[in-house]
């Protein structure tokens, strides 16, 4: 920490840095021109950065220059238990390496506080229409997940700033939002922003509270971790003005999904947002929590908010320490990030949006981006003749509705909407349709003490919307198995299948694989559908049921008013309520250290945790970048989940039969996701979506869908892992070519591990999601760019080729991609480097972030 310009903060016993006087000496007058994003950053610099290079750094803030890379050293890494797990995993097996070496495994330790919370391993087995579903749920997450949960317990017992949250508490973002963040911390007598990287794309829920949070791949997190800076260029940073007021009976989720599609369309992409205005000052925290969470769907890095009265008011109601509140308050005003004191901030681009041209909406039914309102269902050609044949489930059946996600969730007036229009559906005689299966998992137990002191909890219940756990669960694909009869039902009959949820994301075959679409929908329209029990039906004009009286019964009837929602928070939701589930949550994870061995016993028979890979076989090599065999052939936004799916394992998958083989019935094979702390299980998931369409694979002139791939030069078709084994077998270099937006969606580092341990050396695409190239360099593996004009379909590529690059690697450099086309012919393309900085290169050079760690820690412990 640097010393120069430290001054006493006012009102307080600790020091602050004085970045205006610092910003202003270099160019007066600039501070108050300053976005939100880059006075946070011109502090970390000047608490942080080498004195040597600060001016040129602060120039890139002031004068809005993108071509020096500076770095951003975050206060905090919060990571959830899959990608968690999976950084401690591999910093584990970096340990063995060093040891292997001669070196003291027991420094490899997170230099950076890193807090763990177990949060994506449970599953919805048991719905919410069983009053036993927490327990039954939570004790199925113990069996399958032991292997697990016991390295995780090692690790917070032997590594050092490493915290805890076990299962069965909540949500890492809502945790997050409601206790986590300090907002201003106080450390070895100095006061600072929060800030910090996450191992999940949803980690920007916190910048509501004006906290620069942003989503990492986990090895973009093992990064900094151990302490290296995160190098960023000064990023495209959009001022969004929100005018006008929400209409009464509008949530917070209509109002996001409006964005999201707004946001999309403006092409916000990487971009840090921050939004101003009368209308964002009239926005609830929740309702801010809910837009900042959904920054991945519209593509943004994140999306902030200033902190103002709305800020200390959420932090009093959520019961932090008064001495805190005021702390946060004090420095905000002095160091400038108060909104009054933004007045004057100037952006490069400016967004309108208006609040009062939010309607009700729902988002489907692939993508979050695509809005669809509820009065246009029909001319949408969503809705449509509901099949009412007795005994038999509707075409467009929604066989799951689920209350789940951070993003609603951590808002009580979504929550308490859903309570209000149940207890009125109750009250008119209406029940879920039996083929519906229902779940309510909030992302915090604040969430159940609230309902229950309103008393809308056994009105949920009766719907079938009783609490199954306190986790991620179906928004995170954890849906859980259905009723053999239904499932058989919808196989025999090939059922248009759907779900509604209150989650972020929909892609194809992420919530279930009987559930071929889903819906995205604030959670008292979610309660609607349960009801309805199909998509093909007019939310806003149909009839729900008929009433006790015979009187028809339409969503307008059911839906609370907002004076009702606005008077039942208020008298509901209570600081006391945030305290009773946090002090103890918090005092019983701080005390973590015991003394084990620094190096885990590895237990050789499980396909959850296995050592890493990482300093062995190919892995160790080099990468020649010659004669690569396109492994697929994709095209646009191919997301995470096609490269390496979370949902649920089925029997005849490549995974599955691996785990039969390894003796887990098929009962207790879990989630792709849980595996990922085994490469042998994880691999087996490489584009084992059944979605995945590769332009390899064609039948009659059309892509055949399947985790399918073309062997070469054969050109034979075999599943997608058989293609890879093959390949694994000739030691062949591997390339994928893509579209647009490759990449796009979780922050998976699977999905960069799972191609790099099949030998793909390089992918050439139309463009790159932000997290997911990070996570390539991550591993080694080269991303490249298409010139713009240039993609697969004008170079005529069909997978028959092998390819080269020629030239030196160097950040954003043009490289040249030789195409070597079967008959002889040989084209040459430029490309770009997506290596965008020199820490970049450094890491790709080494062979990915483990191994450049390695070799830098050998080489310190060497020399001294």
């Amino acid at each position: 920490m640097n010393t120069a310009n430290r001054k006493p903060l006012p009102g307080t016993n600790l020091d602050y840095f004085d970045v205006q006087t610092v910003v202003d000496t270099i160019q007066p007058g600039a501070y108050q021109k300053l976005p939100y994003t880059s006075r946070v950053l011109a502090e970390n610099l000047v608490r942080r950065c080498d004195p040597a290079t600060l001016t040129a750094s602060l120039k890139q803030l002031i004068e809005r220059k993108r071509d020096l890379d500076f770095p951003w050293f975050p206060a905090r890494v919060v990571c959830h238990d899959i990608l968690g797990q999976t950084a401690l995993v591999d910093l584990a097996g970096l340990r063995d390496a060093i040891a292997a070496k001669g070196g003291d495994p027991s420094l490899v330790n997170p230099v950076v506080p890193t807090q763990l919370i177990v949060d994506h391993s449970l599953a919805v087995e048991y719905g919410g229409f069983d009053k036993d579903a927490f327990g039954k749920n939570r004790a199925i997450e113990d069996r399958r997940n032991d292997d697990r949960f016991h390295f995780i317990n090692w690790t917070k017992k032997t590594f050092k700033n490493v915290d805890v949250i076990p299962p069965g508490n909540g949500i890492m973002h809502q945790i997050n939002l409601e206790r986590m963040s300090p907002v201003v911390h106080a450390r070895d007598g100095v006061a600072y922003p929060d800030t910090l990287v996450g191992t999940d794309s949803h980690t920007p829920h916190v910048d509501a509270l004006g906290v620069i949070a942003i989503g990492v791949g986990g090895l973009e997190a093992e990064s900094v971790m151990l302490g290296r800076a995160s190098w960023m260029r000064l990023p495209d940073i959009i001022g969004v003005e929100l005018t006008g007021t929400l209409r009464p009976g509008s949530t917070a989720t209509d109002l996001v999904l409006a964005l999201t599609e707004f946001l999309r369309n403006e092409k916000v992409v990487s971009s840090y947002l921050e939004f101003y205005g009368e209308g964002a000052s009239r926005l609830t925290l929740g309702d801010r929590a809910t837009i900042s969470n959904m920054t991945p769907e519209y593509g943004a890095t994140a999306a902030m908010f200033y902190i103002d009265q709305q800020t200390i008011d959420y932090l009093k109601l959520t019961g932090r320490d008064d001495e805190q509140v005021k702390l946060v308050e004090i420095y905000a005003r002095q160091a400038g990030l108060w909104a009054d004191s933004l007045k004057n901030a100037e952006y490069e681009r400016v967004l309108k949006f208006d609040l009062s041209t939010v309607v009700r909406n729902i988002a489907g039914p692939s993508n979050p981006h695509r809005r669809v309102p509820t009065s246009e269902l029909a001319a949408r050609g969503i809705s449509g003749t509901v099949e009412n044949e007795p005994g038999l489930m509707p075409d467009g059946a929604v066989i799951i509705a689920a209350i789940t996600s951070c993003t609603n969730t951590s808002n009580p007036r979504n929550v308490i909407a859903a309570g209000l229009l149940a207890r009125n559906a109750n009250a008119r005689g209406l029940t879920r349709k039996p083929w519906v299966k229902t779940s309510l998992a909030p992302g915090s137990k604040t969430v159940q003490l609230y309902l229950e002191h309103a008393k809308l909890l056994p009105e949920l219940e009766s719907l079938g919307f009783g609490i199954v756990g306190f986790a991620c669960t179906t928004c995170n694909g954890m849906s859980g198995a259905l009723d053999p009869a239904i499932q058989q039902e919808i196989i025999d009959r090939d059922l248009y299948a759907t779900a509604v949820l209150s989650g972020n994301r929909n892609f194809d075959g992420r919530i279930h694989p009987y559930a071929k679409q889903a819906f995205l929908a604030s959670p008292p329209l979610v309660v609607a559908y349960a009801i309805a029990g199909t998509i093909r039906f007019d939310i806003e004009k149909d009839v729900l049921g008929v009433d006790k009286d015979g009187k028809p019964v339409t969503l307008k009837d059911l839906w609370p008013t907002d004076e009702e929602i606005d008077a039942i928070v208020a008298a509901s939701v209570k600081p006391e309520q945030f305290r009773q589930v946090y002090e103890p949550m918090f005092a019983v994870s701080a005390n973590n250290q015991e003394q084990l061995s620094p190096l885990y016993d590895w237990r050789p028979a499980s396909t959850y945790i296995r050592r890493p890979p990482y300093w062995e076989g190919a892995l160790a090599g080099e990468r020649a970048l010659k004669g690569m065999r396109p492994l697929a052939v994709l095209g646009d936004n191919i997301t995470t989940d096609h490269l390496s799916p979370s949902n649920a394992i089925m029997a005849d998958s490549a995974a599955g039969e691996y785990l039969s083989k390894m003796g887990l019935p098929e009962e207790d094979f879990n989630s792709y996701a849980t595996h990922r702390g085994d490469h042998l299980t994880a691999q087996r998931a490489t584009f084992a979506n059944p979605k995945l369409l590769n332009e390899m694979v064609q039948e009659n002139g059309q892509v055949k869908q399947g985790s399918l791939a073309r062997i070469e030069p054969e050109g034979k078709v075999l599943r997608m892992w058989e293609a890879i084994e093959t390949y694994m077998q000739r030691k062949q270099p591997l390339i994928i070519v893509a579209g647009a937006d490759y990449g796009q969606g979780s922050s998976r580092d699977w999905a960069a591990k799972g191609v790099r341990l099949a030998g793909v050396e390089a992918i050439v695409a139309e463009g790159f999601e932000r997290i997911h190239r990070t996570n390539l360099v991550g591993m080694g593996v080269l991303p490249l760019e298409f010139m713009p004009g240039q993609n697969r379909k004008t170079l005529n590529i069909d997978g028959t080729e092998t390819y080269d690059v020629i030239g030196e690697c160097t950040p954003l450099a043009t490289l040249t991609l030789v195409i070597n086309r079967k008959n002889g012919e040989r084209t040459e393309v430029p490309v770009t480097c997506r290596l965008d900085t020199a820490e970049e290169l450094s890491i790709y050079e080494a062979g990915g972030v483990l191994q450049r760690f390695a070799q830098d820690f050998l080489d310190s412990t060497a020399a001294a």
